[in-house]
Protein backbone atom coordinates (compact mmCIF):
# COMPACT_ATOMS: atom_id res chain seq x y z
CA UNK A 1 0.00 0.00 0.00
CA UNK A 2 1.24 3.62 -0.86
CA UNK A 3 2.14 6.53 1.27
CA UNK A 4 -1.23 8.09 2.62
CA UNK A 5 -1.21 11.72 0.14
CA UNK A 6 -4.92 12.91 1.69
CA UNK A 7 -6.65 13.70 4.31
CA UNK A 8 -10.38 14.21 4.22
CA UNK A 9 -12.36 16.35 6.43
CA UNK A 10 -15.50 14.19 6.31
CA UNK A 11 -15.73 10.71 5.91
CA UNK A 12 -16.72 9.10 3.00
CA UNK A 13 -20.59 8.11 3.15
CA UNK A 14 -20.34 4.94 1.47
CA UNK A 15 -18.77 3.71 -1.80
CA UNK A 16 -20.81 3.97 -5.52
CA UNK A 17 -22.84 0.71 -5.73
CA UNK A 18 -23.11 0.00 -2.14
CA UNK A 19 -26.95 -0.09 -0.36
CA UNK A 20 -28.33 3.51 0.32
CA UNK A 21 -30.75 1.96 2.98
CA UNK A 22 -32.11 -1.58 4.76
CA UNK A 23 -35.13 -0.81 2.39
CA UNK A 24 -36.21 -3.85 0.21
CA UNK A 25 -34.13 -4.02 -3.24
CA UNK A 26 -34.94 -6.20 -5.75
CA UNK A 27 -32.81 -8.28 -8.43
CA UNK A 28 -33.26 -8.56 -12.04
CA UNK A 29 -34.93 -12.48 -12.40
CA UNK A 30 -32.51 -14.74 -13.33
CA UNK A 31 -31.67 -17.97 -12.95
CA UNK A 32 -28.73 -19.38 -10.47
CA UNK A 33 -25.21 -17.95 -12.02
CA UNK A 34 -27.38 -17.22 -15.40
CA UNK A 35 -25.99 -13.62 -15.59
CA UNK A 36 -22.03 -13.42 -16.05
CA UNK A 37 -19.97 -10.55 -16.77
CA UNK A 38 -18.76 -9.88 -20.28
CA UNK A 39 -15.12 -9.95 -22.17
CA UNK A 40 -14.48 -6.45 -20.96
CA UNK A 41 -15.84 -7.02 -17.48
CA UNK A 42 -18.51 -4.89 -15.84
CA UNK A 43 -18.19 -2.20 -13.30
CA UNK A 44 -19.51 -1.64 -10.22
CA UNK A 45 -21.91 1.28 -9.28
CA UNK A 46 -22.75 1.57 -12.71
CA UNK A 47 -25.78 0.26 -14.78
CA UNK A 48 -24.76 -2.51 -17.15
CA UNK A 49 -27.37 -4.76 -19.41
CA UNK A 50 -27.79 -8.17 -19.85
CA UNK A 51 -28.42 -10.10 -23.50
CA UNK A 52 -30.46 -12.84 -23.99
CA UNK A 53 -27.59 -14.87 -23.13
CA UNK A 54 -26.92 -14.25 -19.80
CA UNK A 55 -23.96 -12.09 -20.92
CA UNK A 56 -23.28 -8.68 -18.76
CA UNK A 57 -21.92 -5.37 -20.13
CA UNK A 58 -21.44 -2.11 -19.45
CA UNK A 59 -22.36 -1.08 -22.92
CA UNK A 60 -25.71 -1.05 -24.47
CA UNK A 61 -26.42 -4.20 -26.71
CA UNK A 62 -29.39 -4.16 -29.41
CA UNK A 63 -31.77 -5.72 -26.81
CA UNK A 64 -31.21 -6.51 -23.51
CA UNK A 65 -32.41 -5.85 -19.87
CA UNK A 66 -30.60 -3.13 -17.62
CA UNK A 67 -30.06 -3.29 -14.12
CA UNK A 68 -27.78 -1.71 -11.22
CA UNK A 69 -24.34 -3.70 -10.42
CA UNK A 70 -24.72 -3.83 -6.78
CA UNK A 71 -21.29 -3.83 -4.44
CA UNK A 72 -21.59 -7.32 -3.24
CA UNK A 73 -17.19 -7.54 -2.76
CA UNK A 74 -17.36 -8.96 -6.08
CA UNK A 75 -14.80 -6.86 -7.77
CA UNK A 76 -11.18 -7.12 -8.30
CA UNK A 77 -8.11 -4.84 -8.35
CA UNK A 78 -7.31 -5.38 -12.19
CA UNK A 79 -4.92 -2.54 -13.42
CA UNK A 80 -0.90 -3.26 -12.04
CA UNK A 81 0.31 -2.04 -8.98
CA UNK A 82 -3.40 -0.12 -8.32
CA UNK A 83 -4.53 0.70 -5.09
CA UNK A 84 -8.16 0.11 -6.15
CA UNK A 85 -10.39 -1.42 -8.25
CA UNK A 86 -14.12 -1.93 -9.40
CA UNK A 87 -13.98 -4.32 -11.98
CA UNK A 88 -16.17 -7.64 -12.03
CA UNK A 89 -13.69 -9.98 -14.02
CA UNK A 90 -14.98 -11.17 -16.90
CA UNK A 91 -17.00 -14.83 -17.02
CA UNK A 92 -17.48 -14.20 -13.17
CA UNK A 93 -21.14 -14.50 -11.97
CA UNK A 94 -23.08 -11.16 -10.83
CA UNK A 95 -26.24 -10.20 -10.17
CA UNK A 96 -27.83 -7.19 -11.80
CA UNK A 97 -30.66 -5.09 -9.17
CA UNK A 98 -33.85 -3.96 -10.92
CA UNK A 99 -35.18 -2.16 -7.61
CA UNK A 100 -33.45 -0.75 -4.31
CA UNK A 101 -31.71 2.36 -2.46
CA UNK A 102 -28.38 2.72 -3.92
CA UNK A 103 -24.93 5.21 -3.62
CA UNK A 104 -24.14 6.12 -6.89
CA UNK A 105 -21.25 8.42 -8.43
CA UNK A 106 -22.87 11.51 -10.89
CA UNK A 107 -20.14 13.29 -12.40
CA UNK A 108 -22.99 16.51 -13.42
CA UNK A 109 -24.11 16.41 -10.13
CA UNK A 110 -27.32 15.98 -9.05
CA UNK A 111 -30.61 17.33 -7.52
CA UNK A 112 -33.23 15.18 -5.51
CA UNK A 113 -36.12 14.05 -7.59
CA UNK A 114 -34.51 14.05 -11.42
CA UNK A 115 -34.50 10.70 -13.26
CA UNK A 116 -31.92 8.86 -13.43
CA UNK A 117 -30.60 7.56 -17.47
CA UNK A 118 -27.47 4.92 -18.20
CA UNK A 119 -24.79 5.83 -20.61
CA UNK A 120 -25.26 3.58 -23.43
CA UNK A 121 -21.30 3.68 -24.13
CA UNK A 122 -20.34 2.29 -20.30
CA UNK A 123 -23.14 2.60 -17.76
CA UNK A 124 -22.18 5.62 -15.83
CA UNK A 125 -25.37 7.77 -14.16
CA UNK A 126 -26.53 10.98 -15.92
CA UNK A 127 -29.34 12.51 -13.41
CA UNK A 128 -32.31 15.09 -15.69
CA UNK A 129 -35.36 16.54 -15.59
CA UNK A 130 -36.30 15.50 -18.85
CA UNK A 131 -37.57 12.22 -20.43
CA UNK A 132 -34.97 11.70 -22.92
CA UNK A 133 -31.25 12.00 -23.28
CA UNK A 134 -29.20 11.39 -26.34
CA UNK A 135 -27.09 8.50 -25.47
CA UNK A 136 -28.49 7.39 -22.41
CA UNK A 137 -31.50 4.83 -21.44
CA UNK A 138 -33.94 6.14 -18.91
CA UNK A 139 -33.79 3.99 -16.13
CA UNK A 140 -36.31 3.06 -13.02
CA UNK A 141 -34.90 4.87 -10.78
CA UNK A 142 -34.40 8.56 -9.71
CA UNK A 143 -32.22 10.58 -7.58
CA UNK A 144 -32.84 10.30 -3.58
CA UNK A 145 -30.50 12.98 -2.23
CA UNK A 146 -27.83 15.93 -3.46
CA UNK A 147 -24.65 15.61 -5.12
CA UNK A 148 -22.42 18.01 -5.99
CA UNK A 149 -19.98 17.57 -9.42
CA UNK A 150 -18.31 14.33 -9.08
CA UNK A 151 -19.71 13.18 -5.73
CA UNK A 152 -21.99 10.42 -4.57
CA UNK A 153 -26.02 10.69 -4.73
CA UNK A 154 -28.29 8.29 -3.30
CA UNK A 155 -30.89 6.73 -6.20
CA UNK A 156 -33.69 4.84 -5.64
CA UNK A 157 -36.35 2.85 -7.28
CA UNK A 158 -39.62 3.00 -4.56
CA UNK A 159 -41.67 6.06 -4.65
Amino acid sequence: MPFQKTVNAHQAPAVAGDFASVNPHASLLAGEGVLVAGENGVTVGTFAWADENGIVTNTKPSSGRVGFVHREQQASITQHLAEHGNTILAGSAMTLMSGGDFWAHFADGAEIGQKVFASDSDGSLKASDSDSESGYTLTAFKVASKASVGELAKITSWE
